[in-house]
Formats: C-alpha cells, structure tokens, sequence
C-alpha cells in the first residue's frame, strides 16, 4: 500500500493526479453518495469528504496510508446540480439545458492525513466557468450515441469528443476533467505536505 491512496475510481482524476509525481495506489468506495444539500460547492465538499472517509474505514484492517485524497465533481446550471445522467435521456434533458449557455463545474477535494493516529480532514471545492456554443438536437444525439455521456457529471467530457463545442472556460481545465490540479498540489503545501514526498 503506498502512504497516499486516492479514493476514485475515475481514470481522469487517475492521470491528473499522476502529473503531479506523487506516488498513490487506488482504493474506491462503495455507491454513489447523495448530499442533502442545494448548493453545489457544499454537495462537492460533503461527496468528496464521504469517500475519502469510506475509504479510510475499509483500510482500518491494512497498513493504513498516512494521506488519503477524496474527490467529486458535479456541474451546475440555473440552480440545478447535474450528475451522472441516469439514462440516455437524462443525459439529452441535461446536454439540452447545456448548450448555448454557461454552467460552472464545482470539483469537491477531501484531504485526510494521518496525524498521530488520528485522520485530520481538509476538505476545499474549485470552480470553473465553461460556455458552450449552440448545439443541436441531432448533434446531441449523435453524441449520446457513443456512451461518453453516461459515466460524467452534466453528461459531457471536455476532455472527449464534446469538447468540440467548447466556446471558452474561466478558470482550471483540470477542474473540468475531474481535479483541480494545481489547487491541490497548493493546498498539499499549506498542510506541510511537498509532492516529493509527505514530511514526517
């Protein structure tokens, strides 16, 4: 077990955190946790906090790591937070409400480090603005085809073949993939952490 887990099983937030150099293994949590809340920098805050805490509870019988980095994205538009579409047209209703406007990605980042035998946890969101151009009903279908939509929040990834319809971004490209990159790598850095490797 390396001393710093991430608690995703995305292959996106896999590869950004793979840039920084850090060595990590991967441990996911159970289901799809559900925050009780209308604001998405606090749905993305508690998401992320849940699985970084799951995970910690499913290591308590192993060697347990000493950082364990907890991570959840959701997009949010006119006072709606979209996740993962349910279904082909949950991902149209979604896409639909998308195009031809500006909707902010929130990412939700939990820090849990290992601090005398006691999980300390710091927890922060990041938030990007994306613009799409206009997209139409055929567009949004074709693309709903490919299966793409279904495993991301606001059934879209810029980083796949939507990003064709990209008209601008204010704020982290990464935190649109799925992890605000350079934020965490600052916040690692307030906690006394260096990429290199955690202090003692």
């Amino acid at each position: 077990m390396e001393i710093i887990v991430l608690a995703s099983g995305s292959p996106r937030r896999k590869e950004l955190l793979a840039k920084t150099g850090l060595k990590f293994s991967v441990v996911v949590s159970g289901g799809e946790e559900k925050a009780e809340t209308s604001d998405p920098a606090e749905t993305v805050e508690k998401l992320s906090l849940d699985k970084a805490s799951e995970v910690a509870d499913l290591l308590q019988a192993e060697k347990e790591p000493q950082l364990i980095i907890g991570a959840d994205t959701v997009v949010a538009c006119d006072g709606e937070i979209l996740g993962k579409p349910s279904d082909r047209e949950d991902a149209f209703r979604m896409l639909w409400k998308l195009q031809g406007q500006t909707h902010q990605v929130y990412t939700g980042v939990t820090l849990l480090l290992k601090k005398k035998h006691t999980w300390q946890a710091h927890t922060f969101s990041e938030k990007t603005d994306v613009q799409f151009y206009p997209v139409s009903r055929e567009e949004l279908l074709a693309y709903i085809e490919t299966g793409e939509p279904m495993d991301k929040a606001g059934s879209y990834g810029i980083q796949g073949g939507f990003g064709i319809y990209v008209k601008g971004i204010c704020g982290d490209y990464n935190n649109v993939v799925g992890l605000p990159v350079g934020r965490l790598v600052y916040e690692l850095k307030k906690l006394g952490i260096d990429i290199r490797g955690i202090k003692k």
